[in-house]
C-alpha cells in the first residue's frame, strides 16, 4: 500500500516473547477475565438485585446490550450521566484497529496520516448526539434501527437493512480479528490461525458468564488498562536515550525524510500537513466510519435511547476526548518506528519494515519493542488483546441480538418467550464467533490483512447510511427508495472500487484493490450514489409517513426497556419510579433544545477537526518547524492524559462512588438505598411501587412486571 517498492520483502523478524506467553494472554487472561465476572455477578445479585440466572435478567441484558447502553453497568438502572455516557463514548470506539491503524497510516504518511484518522473519527461521534435527539423527537416509541425499517416499510426492507447490518458487522470483525492475531503472531510467535479462533473464544466465554453490569464493568477495566499502557508509551518515548526529547525526535524524523522521501508530501517530508495520500485517506476513513456506526444497531441505539441531558454533553466530552488517542498515540508511536529504524535495535534492522509488516500493524509493537525491549512487546500484547476482545464483544452481541430479535422472533416464532430467545441469542454468540474467525482465515490465506480491510471497508459499509438517515428524519421516502437505494447504492460502490483497481493497476488483485485511490472512489460512490437513487426514486412516488403510526405498533419487549429508560429521565429529577408514566419522558420544548445544542457541537467538531484546522495547513504547504513540531506533539500527549482521566475517573467521580457504596452497603447486610429513595426522602416515603418493580432489593424490575 505504499509508494516505497524498497519496502517488499519477508518478515524474518524473531518474536521477542514465547508462544506461551501468547496462549497466557488469549486463554488464561480470557478465563480470568470470565471468573472474575462470575464473581461480580454474585456481588451484583446480593447488593443490587442483579440475577443473571433468572431469564428476565438475560433478557434485560440482551436489550441492554443491544442498545449498548454502557451507563447502566454502574447505576443500578437508575441516573444515566454525562460521565458515564463521555466513558461509554470513549470504550465503544477504542477498537484494536484504531491504535494499529493510527501508527501504521503515520508510519505511511507523516503526521498528517494519525491526525487524519483521528478526524475521521470524532465528528461522527459527536453527529450521533443528534441523531439521537432527531430519533426521539421523531419516532419515540421506537428501539431499534432495523425495527423502525420494518415498521415503515415492511419485511422486505427489514430483509435488505438487516442483510446489510450483518455484512458490517462480518467485515468490522475481521478488520479487528487479522490485525490482533497479526500483532499477537509478531510478538509471541504464536499461530496465526490459532490467535484468529481463540480471540473469539474468550469473548463469546465470558459473554455467557456475566450479567449486564458485569460485562460493562470489563470494557471499562479494558479501556482503563489500554489508555495507562497509551500514556506509558508517550512518556516512555522520550526517557529513551536514543531520542531524549521531542525536538531530537524531530531531527530524526527529518533524517528519515532524506533516506526515504514520501511520494505525494510536501518536499517528501513526514512533517507536513500537505499529504496528498493521507487526505485521501482522511475521506474514506470517515466515510467508513460512518457506515460502519451507522449500520451496526448497537451503536445506533446507543444514541436513540439514551438521555437527553447526559448524551449531548457526553457525546461531546467523549468525542473529544476520543481525538487524541489514535492522534496523540499514533503521532508518537509511528514517529518513533520512522526515526529508530536505521538503529541497531529496531527489530527489521537493516532493512525498512516491509508492506506486509505495515499493513498488517506492525508498526505500534515494533516501536514499543523498540523503546522498552520485551516489556514494550507485552504492553502492546496486553493492549491489543483488551481492545479486541472488548470491542469484537459488543460485535457478537449486536449480531446475535439481531439473529434472534429480528430474524427468530420475527420470523420463526412470533411469539417466543424470553427463554426461547435466550437460546436464539446462545446460538447466534457461538455461530457468528466461530463464523467471524473462519471468515478472516479466509481473509488471511488469500493475502488480505488489516491495511486491506481499513482502506475497502466503507465500499460494503456505507450503501445504508443516507437510506436509514432518511428513514427516521424524511418522510417522504418512499418504500421502494429505501428497498433499492442501498442495493444500487452497493453495486455502484463496487463497480467503481473494482473498476479504478483493474484501470489504474492494469489487473485485479489484493494488491491493486486495497491501494487509497479506488478505496477512495468506491466508498465515496457507496455513501453518496444512494442519496440520488433514493431522491429520484422517491420523487416517482412518494411517501408522507406519519410518524405517529409508529406509536400504534405494539413491541414484545418494549414495555420493559421503555419503562427503564422513562425510570432514568424521571429519577434524574429527583422523582421515584412509581410516579413514571406516559408523560414522564422530556417533553418536545425540551428535546429541541438539546437538538440545537447538539447540532452545533456536531458542526463545530466537523468544521473545527475537518476544515479550520487541517485545511489550511494542507494548502499552504506548511513544513513543521522545530518549534511546531514540539507543540504538535506536546498539545496531543497532554490531550491523550486529559482523555484517560476522562475514561478512568469521571464516571467514578459523576455517580460511581454511590454506587460503590451501595455494594458496599449490600455486602454487609444493610438495605441499599437508590436515589429513587433518596429522592423521595422528605416525602415520607422511602417505597418504591411494586408495579415498577424494586431497585433496593432482590425483586427485579421484570419480576414485578410479570406479576402485576
Amino acid at each position: 500500500m505504499s509508494n516505497l517498492q524498497a519496502r517488499a520483502g519477508i518478515s524474518t523478524v524473531q518474536p521477542p516473547l514465547s508462544q506461551a506467553v501468547g496462549y497466557v494472554v488469549v486463554v488464561v487472561i480470557g478465563v480470568i477475565i470470565a471468573l472474575a465476572m462470575m464473581l461480580i455477578t454474585r456481588v451484583l445479585k446480593k447488593t443490587t438485585g442483579e440475577d443473571n440466572e433468572k431469564t428476565e435478567m438475560w433478557e434485560q441484558s440482551l436489550l441492554a446490550l443491544k442498545y449498548a447502553n454502557f451507563t447502566r453497568f454502574i447505576t443500578a438502572n437508575r441516573t444515566v450521566r454525562t460521565g458515564l455516557t463521555a466513558s461509554a463514548v470513549i470504550s465503544s470506539w477504542l477498537w484494536s484497529t484504531s491504535l494499529l491503524g493510527s501508527s501504521f497510516v503515520g508510519y505511511d504518511y507523516g503526521v498528517a496520516g494519525p491526525f487524519w484518522f483521528a478526524a475521521g473519527c470524532s465528528p461522527m461521534i459527536v453527529f450521533f448526539a443528534l441523531l439521537g435527539i432527531s430519533c426521539k423527537r421523531k419516532i419515540p416509541e421506537a428501539h431499534t434501527s432495523l425495527e423502525v425499517v420494518r415498521i415503515r416499510y415492511g419485511r422486505i426492507a427489514h430483509v435488505v437493512f438487516m442483510i446489510l447490518c450483518l455484512v458490517n458487522n462480518i467485515f468490522a470483525c475481521a478488520n479487528m480479528l487479522l490485525g490482533a492475531a497479526a500483532v499477537i503472531t509478531a510478538v509471541t510467535g504464536m499461530h496465526i490461525i490459532a490467535a484468529t479462533f481463540l480471540l473469539p473464544v474468550g469473548v463469546t466465554v465470558y459473554t455467557f458468564v456475566g450479567g449486564i453490569k458485569a460485562t460493562f464493568l470489563t470494557d471499562y477495566f479494558h479501556t482503563a488498562i489500554i489508555m495507562i499502557i497509551a500514556c506509558y508509551f508517550s512518556v516512555k518515548a522520550f526517557s529513551n536515550d536514543q531520542i531524549g526529547s521531542v525536538g531530537d525526535l524531530f531531527e530524526l524524523l527529518q533524517a528519515a525524510a532524506q533516506r526515504n522521501p514520501v511520494s505525494g508530501n510536501q518536499d517528501g517530508s513526514y512533517l507536513t500537513m500537505t499529504s496528498k495520500s493521507a487526505i485521501l485517506f482522511g475521506i474514506l476513513h470517515t466515510l467508513g466510519n460512518f457506515g460502519l456506526v451507522i449500520m451496526d444497531t448497537s451503536y445506533f441505539i446507543k444514541a436513540f435511547s439514551a438521555s437527553p441531558a447526559s448524551v449531548v454533553p457526553g457525546y461531546t466530552i467523549g468525542g473529544i476526548a476520543y481525538f487524541a488517542i489514535p492522534w496523540g498515540l499514533g503521532t508518537v508511536m509511528s514517529s518513533v518506528a520512522l526515526g529508530l529504524e536505521n538503529q541497531p535495535n529496531f527489530p527489521t534492522f537493516p532493512r525498512r519494515m516491509t508492506t506486509d509488516e505495515v499493513s498488517n500493524g506492525l508498526v505500534l509493537p515494533y516501536a514499543a519493542m523498540t523503546l522498552a525491549g520485551k516489556g514494550g512487546a507485552a504492553a502492546v500484547l496486553l493492549m491489543t488483546f483488551m481492545a479486541c476482545t472488548s470491542t469484537l464483544s459488543a460485535q457478537v452481541i449486536a449480531v446475535s441480538s439481531i439473529l434472534s430479535f429480528d430474524v427468530y422472533r420475527e420470523y420463526f416464532k412470533k411469539k417466543a418467550t424470553d427463554l426461547d430467545l435466550i437460546r436464539a441469542s446462545h446460538f447466534g454468540v457461538i455461530f457468528f464467533a466461530a463464523f467471524s474467525a473462519g471468515f478472516s482465515t479466509m481473509l488471511h490465506y488469500v493475502g488480505i490483512n488489516l491495511g486491506w480491510t481499513l482502506y475497502m471497508l466503507g465500499v460494503v459499509t456505507c450503501p445504508g447510511i443516507f437510506p436509514m438517515i432518511f428513514t427516521v428524519l424524511w418522510r417522504r421516502q418512499s418504500k421502494a427508495a429505501a428497498i433499492l437505494a442501498p442495493i444500487l447504492g452497493l453495486a455502484t460502490g463496487l463497480a467503481v472500487w473494482l473498476g479504478l483497481a483493474k484501470r489504474f493497476s492494469g489487473e485485479l488483485s489484493v494488491a491493486s484493490t486495497g491501494e487509497v485511490l479506488p478505496c477512495m472512489y468506491g466508498t465515496v460512490a457507496s455513501c453518496l450514489s444512494p442519496i440520488l437513487y433514493s431522491v429520484v426514486i422517491t420523487a416517482i412516488r412518494p411517501q408522507n409517513y406519519n410518524w405517529d403510526d409508529f406509536k400504534k405498533e405494539k413491541l414484545s419487549l418494549e414495555k420493559l426497556d421503555s419503562d427503564l429508560t422513562t425510570a432514568h429521565h424521571h429519577e434524574a429529577s429527583g422523582g421515584s419510579i412509581e410516579d413514571v408514566g406516559p408523560s414522564s419522558g422530556p417533553n418536545q420544548k425540551e428535546l429541541k433544545r438539546w437538538a440545537t445544542i447538539a447540532a452545533f457541537w456536531a458542526a463545530a467538531t466537523f468544521f473545527g477537526h475537518w476544515v479550520i484546522w487541517p485545511l489550511p495547513m494542507y494548502g499552504s504547504g506548511y513544513v513543521y518547524s522545530k518549534k511546531f513540531y514540539i507543540a504538535w506533539v506536546v498539545v496531543g500527549i497532554i490531550w491523550l492524559w486529559l482523555s484517560m482521566l476522562v475514561a478512568i475517573f469521571y464516571p467514578i467521580f459523576d455517580g460511581g462512588i454511590q454506587q460503590i457504596r451501595d455494594v458496599y452497603r449490600g455486602l454487609k447486610g444493610n438495605k441499599v438505598v437508590t436515589e429513587a429513595v433518596r429522592g423521595n426522602e422528605g416525602k415520607g416515603d422511602s417505597s418504591i411501587s411494586p408495579s415498577a418493580g424494586s431497585l433496593s432489593d432482590t425483586t427485579h424490575v421484570g419480576d414485578a412486571q410479570d406479576k402485576s
